[in-house]
């Protein structure tokens, strides 16, 4: 057997398709997660939204309730399969009012007040039209859906209709998974 000091004739080009495959594999691998972000993100989910307050009066010659010492978060949660829960700032929550195609904007939620009045649990279904905050007070223009809107009330939480919104700010490991996950936005 002889020995050579020679480099195999194929050297370079062994190296040259080496990094030809590479790079081949990497943009096969890039296109692979954009099309994988591409679809989380036209998947949604229809979430649901409370709010809470110490207080809230409702004027009728304006049609509009006002909560006082509002709690600045909102809470958000899905059912199954999605299982997602969390919370946004009002703020934010408020900003996304008029987002996409089928947003609050374009179609108003239904809502159920629910709170303490003389004591007693009331509650009042009521649609939610041109939110605006104010530090901590939170206020709706609002029309009665099934009877009529108290006056004033206490320990009051609004729980607000559906909307479907995309998973994706909220489900960073993925849609597949089917586990529970919670989330803050802000």
């Amino acid at each position: 057997m002889t020995m050579t000091n020679d480099k195999p004739a194929n050297r370079k080009g062994l190296g040259r398709r080496d990094l030809l495959a590479g790079a081949t594999a990497l943009a096969s691998g890039i296109a692979l997660a954009s099309a994988v972000r591409a679809e989380d993100t036209a998947k949604s989910a229809d979430f649901l939204f409370v709010q809470t307050a110490l207080g809230m009066t409702y004027d009728p010659a304006t049609k509009r309730m006002t909560l006082t010492d509002t709690n600045p978060i909102t809470l958000f949660f899905a059912d199954r399969p999605d299982r997602i829960a969390g919370n946004m700032t009002t703020e934010r929550f408020l900003k996304l009012w008029g987002e996409g195609k089928d947003s609050f904007l374009s179609d108003p939620p239904n809502a159920d007040v629910s709170m303490i009045i003389d004591g007693m649990l009331h509650q009042t279904v009521v649609v939610l039209k041109d939110p605006q905050l104010d530090g901590s007070t939170l206020s709706y223009a609002v029309e009665g859906v099934d009877n009529d809107i108290p006056t004033s009330g206490g320990q009051v939480s609004v729980f607000i209709d559906v909307i479907g919104m995309p998973l994706t700010p909220v489900s960073y490991a993925g849609v597949a998974r089917r586990s529970f996950r919670r989330a803050a936005i802000y």
